[in-house]
């Protein structure tokens, strides 16, 4: 029985606050302007950080979680141990072989170098692309699949032989309307026959993928290479449930063949997609916490409107609420009327603010990936309630302490 009063009475409550709504629309409207604002913030910053999110993990995945890059610099430890880190011995082919010899925990290694080259076919010509020098297990370790063709064998990458692969956009722009494979390329002047395309990867943050050519390393080294640089080593481990444990025997080796001594720090480092993971958390955070603070003043001063004008409203009702208390309305009855009333204006503006910021993500989504997930829509909603909620428990509770005969007496 007690169940169905507080429905009735619940019924009652959103009959008469929209009713109030309703009789005073444009001050609702201006009422709510905070909590729109407040929500197109949360919104916009929700669906930027769950957009970058997503393409983050769709771009680290290229990657490789079970992939180890041995390079002289740590990818985010430069400031002001850069010139440590330049002063360092270059990774060498040596010292890759040393790991291809001695390493009993990797599924494949790769020497890897690169350098900027223009690739040209008959008339056509593209500037800007990336030749990689590699071996026959750059497909295996950067997780690339063919299109059209095969991949160099390890005859052809020992002997140096002059072929190449070329990416899937290198391949389009140069062969609209043939097949490259078997055609003569020139890599900076240099000549190779096509032997095959791979097949579309796309970007890793914000570099192409498909602009590259790969030709074997040896030829690479003997046509390329800049001595002033050294090559990293891309190590694809057998189990990953091992990675920690192949990283200290891929340590072990390269102090040894490096000569570092026993006390000595590295002087190289051995980074991998987990590096990438943790600085992207952390500047995600810092984001996030910035936007949360915004947003928080701009719901504070939403409920701060919210709570004002409820306090009129509760004003400019006294004598109606002595008129309900005199004929028996409970105290529970003329809280939940108005906090109903406030939760009811906060819920209007959070609706009001979602459909603004639906079109703006779509706008935004032109500069920055984004997706506005239900959550984030449910959320939203739930955050308009809450503020209603607690800027209109003053006014209500206030309301609901009226004594009936000094609310009737009210001028």
């Amino acid at each position: 029985m007690k169940l169905l009063d507080f429905g009735f009475e619940l019924k009652e409550g959103l009959a008469i606050s929209f009713q109030a709504i309703r009789a005073n629309k444009m001050r609702s409207v201006l009422t709510t302007l905070g909590i729109i604002i407040g929500i197109v913030s949360v919104t916009l910053m929700g669906t930027a950080i769950e957009g970058l999110n997503r393409s983050f993990n769709e771009n680290i995945q290229k990657l490789g979680a079970d992939v180890l890059y041995v390079q002289k610099f740590p990818w985010f430890d430069g400031g002001d141990n850069w010139w440590k880190y330049r002063n360092r011995k270059d990774i060498t082919v040596r010292q890759y072989r040393s790991i291809k010899d001695q390493a009993t925990m990797l599924a494949a290694a790769s020497p890897s170098s690169g350098r900027m080259a223009t690739v040209k076919y008959l008339n056509h010509s593209i500037e800007g692309v990336m030749a990689v020098g590699s071996n026959q297990d750059y497909l295996a370790i950067s997780g690339a699949t063919m299109e059209n063709g095969r991949f160099f064998s390890q005859a052809e990458s020992d002997g140096g032989r002059p072929v190449v692969v070329l990416g899937y956009k290198v391949a389009g722009d140069l062969f609209p309307n043939e097949t490259p494979i078997g055609k003569n390329v020139k890599v900076s002047n240099y000549t190779y026959r096509v032997v095959g395309v791979m097949a579309e990867q796309g970007n890793f943050l914000g570099w192409s993928l498909d602009n590259r050519v790969v030709i074997p390393m040896t030829n690479f080294m003997q046509r390329f290479f800049n001595r002033r640089h050294g090559i990293e080593i891309q190590v694809k481990v057998s189990d990953l449930k091992q990675i920690e444990d192949a990283k200290e025997e891929l340590r072990g080796i390269l102090r040894k063949v490096r000569n570092v001594k026993p006390g000595d720090e590295d002087d190289f480092a051995i980074n991998q997609q987990e590096l990438f993971i943790q600085t992207f958390n952390t500047i995600g955070g810092v984001i996030a916490g910035i936007g949360l603070f915004i947003t928080a003043l701009s719901l504070f001063v939403g409920a701060i409107g919210i709570m004002n004008i409820m306090f009129v409203s509760v004003t400019e009702r006294t004598k109606e609420i002595g008129i309900r208390k005199a004929i028996g309305a409970k105290r529970l009855t003329i809280l939940l009327q108005f906090l109903i009333e406030a939760a009811a204006l906060a819920l209007m503006g959070g609706v009001l603010g979602l459909m603004i910021s639906y079109p703006l993500s779509l706008l935004l989504d032109q500069v920055l990936p984004t997706s506005m997930p239900i959550s984030v829509v449910l959320i939203a909603i739930f955050i308009s309630i809450l503020v209603g909620v607690i800027s209109g428990f003053l006014p209500a509770n206030r309301a609901s302490k009226m004594d009936p005969v000094d609310a009737l007496r009210y001028e």
